[in-house]
């Protein structure tokens, strides 16, 4: 497969991800409302799913990826995936996009409102092009006869699963804007497309310069980890307050389903 290809592979998985972001919106097809358990229980799953990619999946492989300067790289990436988080997050501090000005919104402030999408979702497309980094080398299974590394199929589904409850939260205020079905799948979507585009990015930077593959890894994960730890779960904990309990129960029930459902690829 040519450079290009590749590259536009990369591009396709991230645009799943995006995509998934819509089928959040497709429960408002069927009932007029998304129990906040359904939702808490999601956050869980994505939770215990994200993490769980990014030890058994981004870091094992960080480690494993070079030589014995492997460990400083995975250690250096996890702490700049970190701190690239939390800058970002002090950048748009106070900038919060509410999916209610996506319909008010003139060309000058879509383009404000998908900078501050940027900000937000494009670690998460980082973390899928760096599970690229191998694609097309022998012996990672086969897609349409593209040979997909394995790490890269579970971050995209991972990913994938993630934007689910993510499309939730942000078509429940359009729902009660009376915005059209069909609208809401489509913001859903416009929220999560920088994942492709730093998908991308990421992919082209870990192949041409394959010395910081390890630190790619790392970064990747130390991104994905803090945002599990700074923001999916205290979401879980906020849409659940009203539950009993406070949510915890359904939040820790989605955690261990989405660990175990990733175990496997700590042994493959």
């Amino acid at each position: 497969m040519d450079v290009l290809g590749k590259l536009v592979l990369v591009f396709f998985a991230g645009l799943i991800t995006a995509l998934a972001t819509g089928i959040g919106a497709l429960p408002f097809f069927l009932v007029e409302d998304v129990s906040d358990r359904w939702n808490v229980a999601l956050w869980g799953l994505a939770s215990g799913i994200m993490v769980s990619a990014s030890v058994f999946g981004l870091i094992f492989e960080g480690l494993s990826s070079a030589n014995g300067g492997s460990l400083t790289g995975v250690v250096v990436g996890l702490a700049v995936g970190v701190a690239l988080v939390v800058v970002s997050h002090r950048i748009i501090s106070g900038a919060e996009v509410n999916p209610k000005q996506y319909e008010e919104a003139n060309f000058k402030k879509l383009v404000l409102i998908l900078g501050i999408l940027t900000v937000h979702s494009f670690p998460e497309g980082v973390a899928i092009g760096v599970s690229f980094a191998d694609l097309g080398f022998e012996g990672a299974p086969e897609i349409a006869g593209f040979a997909v590394p394995l790490l890269a199929i579970f971050m995209t589904v991972a990913i994938s699963i993630h934007n689910v409850p993510e499309g939730v939260a942000i078509s429940i205020p359009l729902h009660a804007m009376g915005v059209s079905k069909w609208r809401m799948v489509w913001w859903s979507v416009f929220s999560s497309l920088p994942q492709p585009v730093g998908a991308v990015i990421a992919y082209y930077f870990v192949r041409t310069a394959r010395e910081f593959l390890p630190m790619g890894f790392g970064f990747a994960a130390g991104a994905m980890i803090y945002l599990v730890a700074s923001e999916f779960i205290p979401e879980a904990l906020e849409v659940g307050e009203g539950l009993p309990g406070g949510g915890h129960r359904e939040l820790l029930s989605g955690l261990t389903a989405g660990v175990l459902l990733m175990v496997p690829l700590a042994f493959i």
